[in-house]
């Protein structure tokens, strides 16, 4: 299997991507989508919409190099021609591993990727937030119930 289409399936088990047209476009709009990825053989009005849907969340669009069946096999599906991934750092990853293979078509979108994961990052620093993975926090103490 292709290193992007496990990405795909990783973004998927971890709850970072929303699979079909309806899904996607809710995450579009609520701008959550961080990378818009259509199948190569997805319908004209697929494409309108998966563009107006890109502008309209202010996301990144990918046409990738796999047909519907599959981008749907990848993730557990029968088809599927849109995808959106909610997660920067796993857009990322699918971006380069695409560039990867294919620099001239898909090594833009993956530098602008790294471009927004630094600039998030920095802004991260400057706010002077912790990660939320509990490490840094106080222990929760629990009362015993009598």
């Amino acid at each position: 299997m292709n290193s992007a289409l496990s990405m795909a399936g990783m973004a998927l088990r971890a709850g970072r991507l929303e699979v079909g047209e309806d899904p996607a476009g809710d995450a579009c709009r609520e701008r959550r989508c961080r990378l818009l990825l259509t199948a190569s053989d997805a319908g004209e009005s697929t494409l309108r919409r998966s563009a107006r849907l890109a502008q309209e969340g202010q996301c990144l669009t990918l046409a990738l190099p796999f047909t519907r069946e599959e981008l749907g096999a990848a993730l557990g599906r029968g088809s599927c021609a849109i995808a959106a991934v909610t997660d920067l750092g796993l857009a990322r990853a699918i971006a380069d591993r695409l560039a990867a293979q294919d620099p001239e078509r898909y090594g833009e979108a993956a530098q602008r990727l790294r471009l927004k994961a630094e600039r998030a990052a920095q802004r991260r620093e400057r706010s002077g937030k912790q990660p939320r993975d509990g490490r840094n926090c106080a222990p929760v103490k629990y009362r015993n119930k009598p």
